[in-house]
């Protein structure tokens, strides 16, 4: 109960500083003000934290399921007498890979900025990059790779059986590895904030939702076989319309 609650919380006001920050690109956007770019110290540590907050309210109500699962173990092991580490352990890992990953995106969105490729909403200045981006996230869902992937993130309970490590050091080596197999199963769709804006909090809610059907709902081959065919769909009518 108190890791749901804990996972809530962390979800909620992660969600709620996204909201903060989107309506405060509004306002700027309303005042004519510059809009803030990450090609300077300041400005990449900012754009970091965002999308640092961004993939926690993106990716925990995902990784739910293995994090409660996580805590059910802890207490039933606790009430045998054996300590197990505290679940912020397991998540501190987890956070661990995607925080990699938000640096690596910040990397990504300061060169489209040097390149003048993305707009001031934050979304790709080029339909042909928008485009592509969507048909090689549509390819990705159909890779090998990208069904391993999804495939230990839906089944936390043999993961924690194929893959279980004893001690604060297993904790958060566990948390650091379900946190990769959930980066190699969504990173293509992650990159994807760069064809509708990175703010546009519409577009990250449907990614965040799509995340979650993916990896909680009951035919996940059907659901990646649709979202691969209208990302490519959309990606090949985006290319004929230049």
């Amino acid at each position: 109960m108190l890791a749901a609650g804990g996972l809530g919380a962390v979800v909620l006001l992660s969600w709620l500083y996204l909201w903060l920050s989107a309506s405060g690109m509004d306002h700027a956007a309303m005042d004519m003000a510059p809009m803030p770019r990450a090609t300077s110290a300041g400005a990449f540590g900012l754009t970091f934290m965002m999308w640092t907050i961004m993939m926690a309210a993106m990716m925990l109500p995902s990784a739910a399921p293995a994090i409660l699962l996580y805590g059910t173990l802890v207490r039933k092991h606790t009430a045998a007498g054996k300590v197990l580490p505290a679940v912020s352990r397991f998540v501190a890992g987890y956070l661990l890979v995607w925080t990699a990953f938000s640096l690596a995106a910040t990397v990504l969105q300061t060169a489209l900025e040097y390149a003048a490729l993305l707009t001031p909403d934050m979304a790709t200045a080029s339909t042909r990059l928008g485009a592509l981006a969507l048909i090689a996230a549509g390819v990705y869902q159909l890779t090998p790779l990208k069904a391993a992937c999804l495939g230990k993130c839906r089944n936390p309970l043999q993961f924690f059986i194929t893959r279980w490590r004893d001690g604060h050091h297993g904790a958060l080596k566990m948390g650091l590895e379900h946190g990769a197999y959930c980066v190699g199963c969504c990173w293509a769709i992650m990159l994807l904030l760069f064809v509708a804006g990175v703010m546009n909090l519409v577009w990250v809610a449907l990614i965040t939702a799509f995340v979650f059907i993916e990896k909680v709902f009951p035919g996940a081959r059907l659901i990646t076989l649709g979202a691969s065919a209208a990302l490519i769909a959309s990606g090949l009518f985006l290319l004929l319309r230049i």
